[in-house]
Parts: structure tokens; C-alpha cells; sequence
């Protein structure tokens, strides 16, 4: 059997098993492996959040979007959840949900009364270190992928990735070349992490690992280092990816900027300029807000409050014009629980413009990427226009 390959015992008291998160057969797999080896604990590739969105997946209401509204995280949650509609696209091909031989591995883990453990980084800390990693060209990449390109129709099936290691190599390393900065995280950095937990909990019997098959040559390299190495890494692994001082510097600089130019020409007496400086902060912070929101299909009357919120919000760091353009589309067309149900169903990102909860994610970020340019042009032809 080809997928025998996938089975990998370390030693007598830890076996490793490679899976595809959309695979039927990975099921039948992670159900047979517990069955027949009866191990004392069940190790698998997942987080708390991971779980839970999982375990629940109806389990998103308007509070939890005003919550993620206001902890900046929409665009996130957006990343995160266009990476799941490719894996539920690439499920329904297989017949099987992303993460179902997870959910097995949980299921029949609690049938017998085994223990599980979960051994996978917080899935934000991971999207938020990859995105701080890659350079302006390597998001671009990313999202193109994610939301134009089209699937090759000669793209190999699930199983027979699965059943050709080298096959299956290829295919990370292709990814990779795409984006590197974000592989290291994705791959290199959970290979790592994957490593040190399970060393953390071999000493508790026989342990059956359930991870991701493109983790099970790097995971297997990682264990064949000291237990004290893998598992020290853990510490650092597990920060946050610390945020660059410059942009809130500038941030900060543009609206002192500004109000400096403002107080010299009415010092100046220069009327005209203080004049045509209003209307070039107004109309430029404005229209780029406006067209974020527009480019999202955002109500007008969304557009409307994001345009206007945009030249106040944009004098002040804590703030953000698309906090209230997302807020204004939350109150204007407020989902419903089955709204809820499919955003966290949609198989394609292009969907989340026709969703309601989609489409406050969508605001939100558009919202906010325009002012952010509209701040920085307008300051930089205001700066051209006085000096």
C-alpha cells in the first residue's frame, strides 16, 4: 500500500503519520493507525483556534466581527480564510472537508479514551509572522495566487501526492520559490515548532503524531536533533512577529507635518495655499478611502462615512477610517446566522465579495489600505507643493 509511506515510526514509542488535510483516505488512514497501534496519547497538527473552528464551525456572530473590527485583525482573518476556501476547494474534489482526518484523529482518540494533544502554533502567530516576512513583491504573489490565478487542470490528485514523496517534495519547493519568506514560516518554522512539541510529550507513553504530509521529512530531520534543541526553540517560535517602528513613526510625522503647514501659512498669511492644502488632504484621503471601500462593494452609505472619517482618522494614529467604514456595513447590512454558516463554508475567494461577513472583512481592509495611501499621497504633494 502507497500510503504506508506516510506511516513512520521514530522508535518504538512515537509513530508519525502524514496526511492530506482534504483527503478520504487520510481519514480511513488516521482511523486504522489508532485502531490497530492503540497508542497512549494522539498528537495532531492543530491549534486551539484551529479546533475550535473545527469543532464549531456555525461558530461566528456580529460580536465576533465587531471584535475582530476593532483588534485590526480583518485582514488576518481575510488571509486565513481565503488559504481555508483553497484547501475546501481542493476538499470537494476528494469528497472530504480541510482538517477532516484531524477531526477523526480527535474523534476516535475520544472513543477510546485516549488523550490528545495539540501540537501546532496559534494559526495568527504564523499568518502574522509569514506576512511580516514577505516583502511587498511576495504578498502581491501570494494574494495573486490566492485570488486570480486559475487551478492548473493537469494538477496532480490528493492521493497521488500522497503516495509520491517526491512528488509531493516538488510541489513545496515550488511553492516555496513563490514565496520564500513565507515558506520558511509555513513550512520551515512548523516543521520546527511540530518537532518541539512532540519532544515535549514523548515521555508520556506511545504517542501517535497526526501531521500535514508535507511536514514529514522536515519533522522527521527536527527529531533526529537533541530533545533540549527542538524543544528550546519553542520560546521564540511562539512571538509575535514585533511590529516596525517606522510606519507609526510616519504616521505620526504626517499629521505633525501637516498641522505645521497649516499653522506657518496662516502665520504667512498665505490663504490661498492654506486653501488649496484642505482641499488636497480632503479630496485625495477622501476619494482613495471611498474607492477602497467601492473596490470592496461596499454600501453608499459605507463609502460615504469611510470618505468622510478618512481626513479626521488619518490625523490620528489610533484611528482608522476603515474600523468605521466596516462598522457602518455591519449596521447597514448585518449578517445572519447563515450568512455566518457560509462565509465559513465558501469553496472560492471571489465569494467573499457576495457575502455579507465577507464583504465587512472586505470593507474594513479596503477602507484602511486607502486612507493609508491617501495619507501618503496627500502628504507627499502637499511636501512638493511647499517646498
Amino acid at each position: 500500500m502507497g500510503l504506508q509511506r506516510n506511516v513512520v515510526d521514530i522508535d518504538d514509542g512515537l509513530r508519525l503519520v502524514g496526511t492530506a488535510h482534504v483527503s478520504s483516505v487520510s481519514v480511513e488512514l488516521v482511523r486504522q493507525q489508532i485502531e490497530e497501534w492503540r497508542p497512549d496519547l494522539v498528537a495532531v497538527e492543530l491549534c486551539e483556534s484551529r479546533k475550535a473552528a473545527l469543532l464549531e464551525p456555525d461558530g461566528l456572530d456580529n460580536e465576533d466581527l465587531l471584535k475582530i473590527l476593532n483588534e485590526g485583525k480583518s485582514h488576518m482573518i481575510l488571509l486565513q480564510s481565503a488559504l481555508a476556501a483553497e484547501q475546501r476547494r481542493m476538499g470537494i474534489a476528494s469528497g472530504e472537508k480541510p482538517g477532516a482526518e484531524l477531526l477523526a484523529a480527535i474523534e476516535a482518540a475520544d472513543e477510546a479514551g485516549i488523550p490528545v494533544e495539540l501540537i501546532d502554533r496559534d494559526v495568527v502567530i504564523t499568518l502574522r509572522r509569514a506576512w511580516s516576512k514577505m516583502g511587498l513583491r511576495e504578498k502581491f504573489r501570494v494574494l495573486d495566487a490566492l485570488l486570480w490565478q486559475e487551478d492548473d487542470e493537469e494538477e496532480a490528485s490528493i492521493e497521488e501526492l500522497l503516495e509520491d514523496s517526491d512528488m509531493l517534495s516538488n510541489l513545496m519547493e515550488e511553492a516555496r520559490e513563490v514565496a520564500p519568506a513565507a515558506g520558511s514560516v509555513l513550512i520551515d518554522e512548523r516543521d520546527a515548532f511540530l518537532a518541539g512539541r512532540i519532544q515535549q510529550i514523548r515521555g508520556k507513553g506511545k504517542v501517535l503524531a497526526v501531521i500535514g504530509a508535507g511536514h514529514l521529512g522536515g519533522v522527521q530531520d527536527q527529531l533526529s536533533e537533541p530533545a533540549m534543541e527542538s524543544t528550546s526553540r519553542l520560546r521564540e517560535l511562539r512571538e509575535e512577529p514585533g511590529k516596525s517602528a517606522w510606519p507609526k513613526a510616519l504616521m505620526i510625522a504626517i499629521p505633525l507635518f501637516l498641522l505645521g503647514t497649516v499653522a506657518w501659512m496662516g502665520y504667512n498669511g498665505e490663504m490661498e495655499s492654506l486653501k488649496q492644502t484642505a482641499q488636497a488632504w480632503l479630496a485625495i484621503n477622501a476619494g482613495l478611502t471611498g474607492l477602497g471601500v467601492l473596490l470592496a462593494r461596499g454600501h453608499p452609505l459605507s463609502i460615504l462615512v469611510g470618505a468622510v472619517a478618512s481626513p479626521i482618522t488619518s490625523l490620528n494614529p489610533t484611528l482608522a477610517a476603515g474600523w468605521f467604514a466596516g462598522y457602518t456595513q455591519l449596521k447597514v447590512a448585518a449578517p445572519t446566522g447563515s450568512d455566518a454558516q457560509e462565509f465559513l463554508a465558501l469553496d472560492s475567494v471571489s465569494l467573499f465579495w457576495r457575502n455579507k461577513v465577507g464583504k465587512v472583512l472586505m470593507v474594513t481592509a479596503f477602507g484602511n489600505i486607502g486612507s493609508v495611501f491617501g495619507t501618503w499621497i496627500a502628504a507627499a504633494g502637499i511636501a512638493g507643493f511647499i517646498l
